[in-house]
């Protein structure tokens, strides 16, 4: 009896075993792998081609007894061609085009005498209600970058430095003495073409940005009326931010 049961038993286990085998096999096969998505990746990426600063103006050089007071202010923004010259991208050169408005309070005044001549004097705060110049440029920056940057991400340490050539198109200086307003627009003795050095650097959005002028906001020739020279020269210091 026990020889006769054994076979069945045996064949049943045969067929679950193959049952189960089977069962798996074909689970396994509807089972399709994962494709991943094929992410392109551009490794001739460029960098920071928008930029906008804002800056606190300082005057340098100017005649004995300048000063400023309250905040000068000055806004710049504009686009840069990132053109990268080695194989990392990550030295690159870059030339573009921007515009500025540069604001100075301070104690130089510009005024006129009874024959409409302009007279330029440095006067103590007491003398007047306010005084200001205001200048607007068109900009061509030309700087050299370092960065290490890559393609994967958009934080990174940068250093770029380089020139940058203005062309004053409107000026302004405004002189309220009490009982006269002085208004002097496109200034003759302004120098229309302003050049200076720069640098900026800084991790991800925050950046530090110098600028100093190499030459003045004046003419040479321009003097007080106690025969100095009016040959101020400009420093911007402030937060530059770049995109794209």
């Amino acid at each position: 009896m026990k020889n006769s049961l054994k076979p069945k038993y045996d064949m049943r286990l045969l067929f679950s075993c193959l049952f189960l085998v089977s069962f798996f096999s074909s689970f396994a096969q509807d089972v399709k792998p994962e494709i991943k998505p094929i992410v392109k990746i551009d490794s001739l990426y460029r960098e920071d081609q928008f930029y906008f600063s804002v800056t606190y103006n300082l005057l340098l050089d100017g005649p004995t007894g300048l000063k400023q007071n309250k905040f000068s202010a000055g806004l710049s923004g504009g686009f840069l061609r990132d053109m990268p010259i080695n194989k990392k991208r990550t030295i690159a050169i870059a030339a573009g085009l921007g515009l500025s408005y540069q604001n100075f309070y301070q104690n130089l005044t510009i005024s006129k005498d009874g024959d409409g001549k302009q007279i330029y004097g440095v006067n103590s705060y007491g003398e007047f209600v306010s005084n200001r110049y205001k200048q607007y440029s068109v900009d061509l920056p030309i700087e050299f970058r370092w960065r290490n940057s890559t393609y994967e991400s958009y934080r990174f340490w940068r250093i770029y430095s380089g020139v940058k050539l203005s062309y004053v198109f409107s000026d302004k200086s405004i002189l309220k003495d009490g009982e006269t307003t002085y208004k002097i627009s496109n200034n003759k003795d302004v120098n229309q073409f302003q050049y200076g050095v720069y640098v900026s650097a800084g991790y991800n959005t925050w950046n530090v940005y110098c600028y100093y002028g190499l030459n003045g906001l004046f003419d040479k020739s321009v003097q007080t009326i106690s025969g100095e020279n009016v040959k101020m020269k400009a420093m911007n210091i402030g937060l530059i931010f770049y995109i794209l």
